[in-house]
């Protein structure tokens, strides 16, 4: 199997407007967006997984894969996904379509879509994401800027707030995460 970085290159350079990141994340930023995921209920969703950094660190933290949903778009990096975590649903399918998906009372979704470069998006995927989640529900985002990837208007007009959980200076470039919840719980 060809290595993660050799995969992920190669699918930056085919894929540019698919892969808008510079190198795969870190494992410090893996840890600091997969924190917590194991004391959830219901299923986890990973959307825009890549070539599996999050993944790992999930499944690290002892999350049975069955529990694991992948959405990705890119055909390769599914085979990627497919290949290196088995029992782990990986569909090729946009974030968007979370809702199409079946589930309900998801208990947190972890996010490597790029939703600060592609504001139009904002509302499809977080939205939609929050509309199949428990009340509890944790959707956890990696973003490169130092402010929230959803701006206040926005995050109001979904019903949720952003919290950031730090910064991780260990990852080209330096991440920020930052998680969403419910406003009124």
């Amino acid at each position: 199997m060809a290595s993660d970085f050799a995969v992920f290159l190669g699918e930056m350079m085919r894929r540019p407007k698919e892969v808008s990141a510079i190198a795969p994340s870190s494992q410090a930023v893996a840890r600091m967006m997969t924190a917590g995921v194991e004391q959830v209920s219901g299923p986890i969703v990973e959307i825009g997984p890549g070539t599996g950094s999050f993944t790992r660190a999930i499944l690290d933290r002892g999350v049975a894969p069955e529990r694991l949903i992948l959405m990705e778009m890119n055909p390769r990096f599914c085979e990627t996904l497919r290949e290196k975590f088995p029992g782990v649903t990986v569909l090729n399918r946009p974030a968007q379509e979370i809702e199409s998906l079946g589930l309900a009372n998801i208990g947190s979704v972890i996010s490597g879509v790029p939703v600060l470069a592609r504001p139009q998006i904002q509302r499809e995927v977080v939205g939609r994401a929050f509309n199949v989640m428990a009340r509890d529900g944790v959707f956890v985002q990696i973003t490169y800027s130092p402010n929230a990837p959803i701006p206040p208007e926005v995050q109001a007009e979904l019903g949720v707030r952003a919290t950031k959980r730090g910064t991780v200076w260990a990852n080209l470039p330096p991440a920020r995460v930052f998680e969403f919840r419910r406003s009124a719980q």
